[in-house]
Formats: C-alpha cells, sequence, structure tokens
C-alpha cells in the first residue's frame, strides 16, 4: 500500500479508502491510486486485513452427497450467491451423516476462520445434532427442520407434493400413488404430507407409500412392482432420476404413460424435458434459495450477536426469539406424461 501510495502521489490513508470504496475521495484521486494498483500489480493482504477487520470473506458451507441433483443444484446456488456477495466458500462434502462428522466439519470450518456457515440438512437427526454443537458464528440451515431452532431456508416441499396430487386428481385419477424419497429425508417427509394431506381432503383413498432411495434403480424396481398393480392408473415420484426409473418398468411391462398410467416426478432436472414422454414435474428456484440463504447470513453478520443465533431460552428463563424461516414456493411444471385415466 505504501507503493501505491508513492507512485499515485497520496497518502496511505487514501489508498486505503479507495479500496474500501470510502465515498470522500475525488473521483480523479480515485482513478490515479486504481491506476497504481493496476500498474503496480498490487494484492490487498487478506490475512492482514482479517486480523484487522475480524471477518475473512469466506463463508463456509457443509453438504452432503453432492451427486444426487437437489444438494448439487442447492450448493450451486448458495456459491453464485455467495460470489456476487462478493464472498468466496470453503465447502466440506460429508460422506456420512454422522454427528461425529458434522462435527468435525464444524470444527474444520471454525480453524479456517469463515464468517459464516450454510449447512444443508437433509435429515432431522442431522437439524437436532447441530443445534447441540457450539456455534461460534452465525449458521442458516438450507432444507431443515423450522422447528429445531435455527435460521432456516427451504423450498415449500409440502405444497409441491399437493400440486402434484391436485393435478392428477383434476385429470381425473380416482387416487395417485406415492413413491417416496428416503423416510429419514425431510424434504421426502414433506412431499409425501402434502401428497397425504391432498388425498385425504378430496375424500379419495390413500394408499399406502412406496419408498426409493432417489436412485432410478430403486424407481425401476418399484415401477415393476406398480406394473403388477392393475388399479394404478397415477404416480407421483418424488424425484425426476426415480421416475425415469419408474417410467422405464412400465414401459418393458407395456404399459403406455401416460395413457395407461400417468407419472409425474419432482425437481426438474434439465434432462426431464427429454424423457419419453417429457416429463411432468416440480420445478425448484435453487438459485433463490442460495439467495436467501446468503442473505439471511449476511444479515446476521450485520449484527455482532444475532439475537435468533443460538437456538433456545437465552438464559434459561427468557426465550430465544424465534429463528428467521424463509420458504421459496416450487412450480409445477405441465408435460405429456400426465393425462386423464384410461381403462388398461
Amino acid at each position: 500500500m505504501a507503493d501505491v501510495a508513492r507512485v499515485a502521489g497520496v497518502s496511505h490513508q487514501t489508498v486505503s479508502r479507495v479500496l474500501n470504496d470510502h465515498p470522500n475521495v475525488r473521483p480523479e484521486t480515485r482513478e490515479r491510486v486504481l491506476a497504481a494498483i493496476e500498474g503496480l500489480g498490487y494484492r490487498r493482504n487478506s490475512t492482514a486485513r482479517a486480523l484487522v477487520t475480524r471477518r475473512t470473506d469466506t463463508l463456509g458451507v457443509i453438504t452432503f452427497d453432492t451427486t444426487l441433483y437437489g444438494p448439487a443444484s442447492t450448493l450451486h446456488g448458495i456459491e453464485r450467491a455467495a460470489r456476487d456477495a462478493g464472498y468466496f466458500l470453503s465447502i466440506v462434502s460429508l460422506r456420512d451423516l454422522t454427528r461425529a462428522d458434522l462435527a468435525e466439519a464444524l470444527d474444520h470450518l471454525a480453524r479456517q476462520q469463515v464468517d459464516g456457515i450454510v449447512v444443508i440438512v437433509p435429515q432431522s437427526a442431522v437439524a437436532v445434532a447441530l443445534t447441540e454443537m457450539p456455534q461460534q458464528v452465525p449458521v442458516v440451515t438450507v432444507e431443515g427442520d423450522a422447528d429445531v431452532g435455527l435460521a432456516v431456508v427451504n423450498v415449500d416441499q409440502h405444497m409441491g407434493g399437493a400440486l402434484v396430487t391436485e393435478h392428477l386428481l383434476r385429470l381425473g385419477h380416482r387416487t395417485v400413488w406415492h413413491l417416496a424419497g428416503p423416510e429419514d429425508w425431510l424434504e421426502a417427509q414433506a412431499r409425501l404430507s402434502g401428497w397425504r394431506e391432498t388425498l385425504l381432503a378430496a375424500g379419495a383413498p390413500v394408499p399406502p407409500p412406496l419408498y426409493g432411495d432417489w436412485s432410478p434403480r430403486s424407481g425401476y424396481r418399484n415401477g415393476q412392482r406398480l406394473a403388477g398393480m392393475p388399479d394404478v392408473t397415477a404416480v407421483f415420484v418424488a424425484n425426476d432420476q426415480m421416475a425415469l426409473g419408474v417410467v422405464r418398468a412400465l414401459h418393458e411391462a407395456r404399459i403406455r404413460v401416460p395413457e395407461e398410467v400417468s407419472v409425474v416426478g419432482f425437481d426438474d432436472i434439465p434432462e426431464s424435458e427429454f424423457f419419453a414422454p417429457p416429463l411432468t414435474t416440480v420445478a425448484q428456484d435453487f438459485a433463490e434459495v442460495g439467495r436467501k440463504a446468503i442473505a439471511l447470513l449476511l444479515d446476521a453478520l450485520a449484527e455482532e450477536e444475532p439475537p435468533w443465533r443460538h437456538a433456545g431460552p437465552a438464559d434459561g428463563a427468557t426465550p430465544a426469539p424465534a429463528a428467521p424461516r424463509v420458504v421459496v414456493r416450487p412450480q409445477l411444471v405441465v408435460r405429456r406424461s400426465s393425462a386423464p385415466p384410461t381403462p388398461r
């Protein structure tokens, strides 16, 4: 900075003001300083700056199984939003969702002195474990459990399940079968709840749900079971990959989609419009989820001690203010895999 100041003919303090976008710098002075920075190839010492500001301009993200479309897309949305806000990311991808692995990830990010942490929480046990661990920095969860007392941003998965079920019932199907995701996943639970409550509200029969593991293979195996049930005319599948497996199994059983069985997925993966037939599904705005999560974290960083940072009573008697919850609405995307029922 001293070299920049000498070349630009200004004080060290003026260089600092330009670097920090201080408004009280004349335009011609700012241009002279920026030209000196460019000419000298100056780069700010982030370590020294962190010692002064106690900020590293780095956020931590803890995620799990980024081979799945939902977690991978959520991570991408968070990464873009963080970059737009001027932050770098330090990402820890957990192999197993254990308490020990979560504690190790939090400790790893704390040692890197990140300013805040976003945790993509697919299971309720992870959300509960998170509240029981010390939090030196603000934490925001994505797709977490709003009841555990942590700030959370999530897509309204319950609404998504309801949108699919309402769509199929309006087409004239007597009921809708459901291939759910893993029972311990929060998203799977909410989608199943939206499906079941919509059937009950309509007075429609509620078939026993089937369960998969999000993979096309599990969709295929369950699709083979559904193909042997002549009363099945509509299936809501909890993600598009499993829906692909269901469609394949029905095709092999010579059951036409959607003429004999309608199939609707969830996620709107890029390939879904190229399925045969193109898949009706539910789109999630992962970019908006990322923006909202980073916005909550930046709001927390703007305060010395966010009132919602720690879950539970603040002093054993006075309840802490409720942690914020931001809900992003999903959207039904109707394509050609759903249609009114016709007899097999």
